[in-house]
């Protein structure tokens, strides 16, 4: 089993897509191992965007990521990582397929409603920066054994 970071980006919020955006990865099988609302800080924007941090346009991406609170997901499944991408769709809305996320939700490359770990490694970090140990929790889901064949998980 893996588990990955998801941000439901301000975009997400104000429009109201919170429990659609959640109940698209239960449904898919994913395990919601944790959540929590949160307002994002220029210490923590500079951190997660250490790549784009001297970027020209990395002022706007800041200011559009703190214009309402977050909520920050972890989400277990095998091959989490990988799935969750997939469901997200292309990061730019009008080029992400219908059915994925932001293929059905957006309109646009930076108001794209979700931000999700590309890889195992950055997962970890990411999940460290966004929740503390304790805020993650492992337990099996009632319904796993409908969700995964014999030797999967």
């Amino acid at each position: 089993m893996e588990t990955t970071l998801v941000l439901l980006k301000p975009s997400c919020v104000q429009r109201q897509l919170i429990g659609e955006i959640v109940n698209r990865f239960e449904r898919r099988g994913l395990r919601v191992s944790g959540m929590k609302m949160m307002q994002l800080d220029d210490q923590i924007l500079r951190e997660h965007y250490a790549h784009l941090a001297e970027k020209p346009f990395f002022p706007k991406l800041a200011e559009s990521m703190k214009a309402s609170p977050v909520v920050a997901l972890a989400l277990t499944g095998v091959d989490a990582v990988q799935v969750v991408r997939t469901m997200t769709g292309s990061t730019n809305g009008r080029e992400a397929a219908p059915g994925t996320i932001r293929g059905d939700y957006s309109m646009s490359n930076q108001m794209n409603i979700v931000h999700a770990s590309d890889s195992t490694s950055n997962a970890a970090i990411e999940l460290a920066r966004f929740f503390r140990p304790e805020e993650v929790f492992d337990y099996t889901a009632a319904m796993q054994g409908y969700i995964y064949g014999e030797n999967e998980c």
